[in-house]
């Protein structure tokens, strides 16, 4: 039953680059680079490698030249690495691309984000081969690190003169994947802060009653932060039309301290993970953080690890050609979709804060949402309908 789908061209270019292990910690990204290259020569494509911070973390960019070069290119923006896995977990290797006979192809990266990477690839072959001409330059990019911030990668690169020689006007990147009918759209993304309050306290015997613990004032601020979560929580649940990316998301990720079950330990720290709804307002949830700490007796360090600044959201208007000309696609093929915060992070916040509009988008419908989890698959015929889709997308906004 596997034969159609192993059999065609573009599934075994899929799972071919689903193979290589690029996958954190220490990624060796060489064969993803030298995959590449033999996808650019069999596309004619020209082959760009960049190094923003150092050789071990490249970027690739496989471009084709619009028929006015002149006018703002459009970058189709993708990542080489994939998180870790745990192989015991999952029922086929995570990186065999095990094709099953119902269509699934198994492996870690076939929803994120590789897929997206092969389809822009596969979209614009098809597009060669019907003899279809784009206005507009394309850059097809795949970047280093972004499973771990993108400090290494996108970060970087937009800032460089080699990014700037690009004339970037539009971006697509990633999105998710989508259980029902409808395509979610990602327009904007929260800011994400890692804060740690690092609690100080008199130490002594575990038999004590001491004042003003490192542990009392870690309760004070847990009991805080978790009271601005339930609020978020409550938040969510009272407004049907609210979604994830909608609300500020608090949750507790790290604890560490303490040497002995019987001492009282001089310092103990508590780290959150913090997505700041587009709505709220940083200074004030700053100032807030300062006088709990305070209020919980003072001695506390609030070491920020991560604290993004507001990012301007990419326009959905009549004001932005390129959203525009992705909406006529999506109309044209009669997809549904819902526009939406993306509620973690992608390399298109670099892009926004150059003023770049950018859009997340990944063509999965009728799939579970398997992004980090073990047995991540896409189905086969999902994967080839999502190249006609960027197809028609690519088309529409090269051309706008």
């Amino acid at each position: 039953m596997t034969e159609k789908w192993e059999n065609n061209e573009e599934i075994k270019i899929f799972r071919e680059y689903l193979k290589i292990p690029s996958v954190h910690p220490n990624v060796n990204y060489e064969p993803c680079v030298e995959f590449l290259r033999r996808q650019a020569n069999s596309l004619g494509m020209d082959f760009s490698v960049y190094h923003p911070v150092n050789k071990e973390n490249p970027i690739v960019v496989l471009s084709i030249k619009g028929t006015d070069p002149s006018l703002p290119a459009i970058f189709l923006n993708s990542h080489m690495d994939v998180v870790p896995v745990y192989p015991e977990k999952w029922t086929h290797p995570p990186f065999s691309a095990f094709l099953a006979s119902d269509g699934k192809i198994f492996a870690r990266g076939s929803q994120d984000m590789k897929c997206v990477g092969m389809q822009f690839l596969a979209a614009i072959r098809a597009l060669k081969k019907e003899g279809i001409s784009l206005k507009r330059t394309l850059h097809a990019a795949f970047v280093p690190d972004e499973e771990v911030g993108g400090n290494l990668g996108m970060e970087k690169f937009v800032l460089s003169k080699e990014f700037k020689a690009l004339n970037i006007g539009f971006s697509l990147d990633e999105g998710i994947a989508s259980p029902t009918d409808v395509f979610p759209v990602f327009y904007a993304e929260r800011p994400s802060w890692k804060v740690f309050f690092k609690c100080h306290g008199p130490p002594g015997h575990g038999s004590l009653l001491l004042k003003n613990t490192a542990g009392q004032k870690v309760r004070y601020v847990l009991d805080k932060m978790m009271d601005m979560r339930r609020e978020q929580e409550k938040r969510l649940e009272d407004n049907p039309n609210l979604l994830i990316g909608d609300v500020t998301t608090i949750n507790l990720t790290m604890i560490s301290g303490g040497v002995q079950s019987n001492v009282v330990p001089p310092d103990l720290t508590i780290g959150f993970d913090i997505r700041l709804a587009l709505d709220m307002n940083q200074e004030t949830l700053h100032e807030n953080i300062k006088t709990w700490c305070q209020e919980a007796g003072g001695e506390i360090d609030i070491i920020f690890k991560q604290k993004e600044p507001h990012v301007p959201v990419t326009s959905m208007g009549q004001d932005n050609i390129y959203w525009q000309a992705f909406k006529s696609a999506i109309d044209d093929l009669k997809l549904k979709i819902r526009p939406q915060v993306f509620p973690g992070g992608t390399d298109s916040r670099y892009l926004r804060e150059i003023g770049i509009p950018a859009i997340g988008f990944s063509p999965m419908d009728h799939t579970p949402v398997l992004l980090h989890d073990h047995d991540e698959f896409l189905q086969a015929d999902v994967y080839l309908r999502g190249i006609d889709i960027f197809k028609k997308i690519i088309e529409k906004v090269a051309n706008c």
